[in-house]
């Protein structure tokens, strides 16, 4: 067991695993309550957020406070909750890890009941403050109207929360999917 890490890598693992745990967790909640200034802290001064159709983005802390400021306008009372996180650190810098964070979210955009599901795909950084959100990319499974639920989710074309329905990030865009079916 010579090539095991030692008591002290191993604890360390374990608390920035904890840290990163919390951080995903309060990104729901500084959305969920309205608190802007929580949101800000959690990210990197240059972070990049967006999602994977282009529909949001920003770059940098102020950018992204104030994409959402816009986003509280429209949206009445939001519901973010996560599910699994999966982690991966860097081999080459103990300040750097991944992930992937499968969540649910629900709100009422302009008076709508809208659900959507979603991956974010997180790179994050640890700096003085602790760790934060280098970026952070939402990728949907759906996002639509409640009532359009039963029917939607059994269409590729399941991201209506934006007129017009669209293909859905995931599965099928993944290759592993297609791979999958291809045979």
């Amino acid at each position: 067991m010579a090539d095991a890490p030692d008591f002290a890598s191993r604890l360390q693992r374990l608390e920035d695993e904890s840290a990163l745990r919390r951080l995903v967790a309060l990104y729901g909640q500084a959305i969920d309550n309205r608190e802007p200034e929580l949101l800000g802290s959690l990210f990197c001064e240059d972070a990049e957020f967006g999602s994977v159709d282009g529909v949001m983005c920003a770059a940098g802390r102020a950018a992204i406070v104030d994409f959402y400021r816009g986003r509280f306008g429209v949206l009445g009372p939001t519901f973010h909750y996560t599910h699994d996180h999966l982690l991966e650190f860097s081999a080459d810098d103990a300040n750097v890890a991944t992930g992937v964070v499968t969540a649910h979210s629900e709100a009422a955009r302009d008076g709508v009941p809208m659900l959507a599901a979603i991956r974010y795909l997180d790179r994050y950084r640890r700096v003085a403050a602790g760790w934060q959100f280098a970026e952070r990319k939402l990728a949907f499974f759906y996002y639509l109207s409640a009532t359009d639920y039963p029917l939607a989710f059994r269409d590729a074309l399941r991201m209506r929360g934006h007129g017009t329905p669209q293909s859905a990030d995931w599965p099928e865009g993944l290759a592993s999917w297609q791979h999958y079916y291809a045979g």
